[in-house]
């Protein structure tokens, strides 16, 4: 998971994933019995919030694609994490978060829309593919609202403390995904048993792997990560999770009140940044 900072550099995780989610089975390492059992119905539970995770993922490739279409020079280098980056007008236009949008222009609505912009190439897929493998798991023990709410919110969580710490510009979807990584965590330590540990064991590789890289590599928003992760547990904690919770009409408010606040966004900034481009 990758989440550019405005210090320089990506936030990023090596993304070591053992778990194979597919509509036959679901095997965490060596682990022969509780996680195999359960694959059938992590299966069935997952397919009903199929369309979800592709949804984010499309928003956020047409969000990127827009964010080179409003460059007025794109990133051609040499350096891999740079390559099809757009420039930082096009970002903040579109609404890049940190200190500077939130604080000095009051632009609050960027801790939503900066989740959905990335710093190039490498940054979008890494990203994407991160969240193609966590989603569809949280999706399953969650449900597809209570993963969204997760995913917006600790992503939200990851900016506000990002923009405390002195971060002046950030963004990446990374802050959302180690939302749904916390959330995991949440869900193997309350669900206890052979299979809650063993999502534990997987997720606590994911924490130390995160650590690890983000003091590696420089420019690492740590405090994006760090709180997207504290957060997606919290809120985990607050929803609920399918084996102890069942969904109520409040989670699909919750929701409902989530999606429609980010395509508002999204649609009024995109909107509003073609206009500036087309003067």
């Amino acid at each position: 998971m990758l989440c550019r900072s405005g210090r320089g550099g990506d936030a990023s995780s090596s993304n070591r994933l053992w778990l194979f989610y597919s509509a036959e089975v679901v095997q965490c390492g060596n682990f022969k019995e509780g996680v195999l059992l359960m694959a059938p119905l992590l299966s069935a539970r997952g397919r009903q919030g199929d369309w979800l995770v592709p949804a984010i993922i499309t928003a956020n490739v047409v969000y990127y694609l827009l964010s080179l279409l409003l460059s007025s020079h794109r990133g051609f280098g040499m350096n891999p994490l740079s390559f099809l980056s757009p420039d930082q007008n096009s970002l903040l236009l579109l609404g890049a978060t940190g200190t500077v949008p939130v604080f000095q222009l009051g632009r609050f609505w960027t801790l939503i829309s900066a989740s959905f912009l990335h710093g190039g190439l490498l940054h979008l897929l890494f990203n994407m593919m991160a969240l193609r493998q966590i989603g569809p798991w949280v999706s399953a023990e969650f449900g597809h609202n209570r993963m969204f709410v997760i995913y917006t919110l600790s992503g939200v969580a990851g900016y506000v403390v990002s923009c405390f710490a002195g971060i002046a510009f950030t963004i990446g979807a990374s802050a959302s995904v180690c939302g749904l990584i916390g959330a995991l965590y949440f869900f193997g330590k309350s669900r206890g048993g052979n299979y809650g540990a063993a999502v534990s064991r997987e997720v606590s590789g994911w924490l130390i792997s995160l650590f690890l890289f983000g003091f590696i590599m420089p420019g690492i928003n740590n405090w994006g990560h760090g709180g997207g992760i504290v957060g997606g547990a919290l809120i985990a904690a607050l929803v609920g999770y399918r084996g102890r919770r069942p969904e109520t009409a409040l989670h699909r408010l919750l929701a409902l009140i989530c999606l429609v606040g980010t395509v508002l966004i999204l649609l009024y900034r995109g909107y509003f940044s073609v206009l500036v481009w087309l003067r």
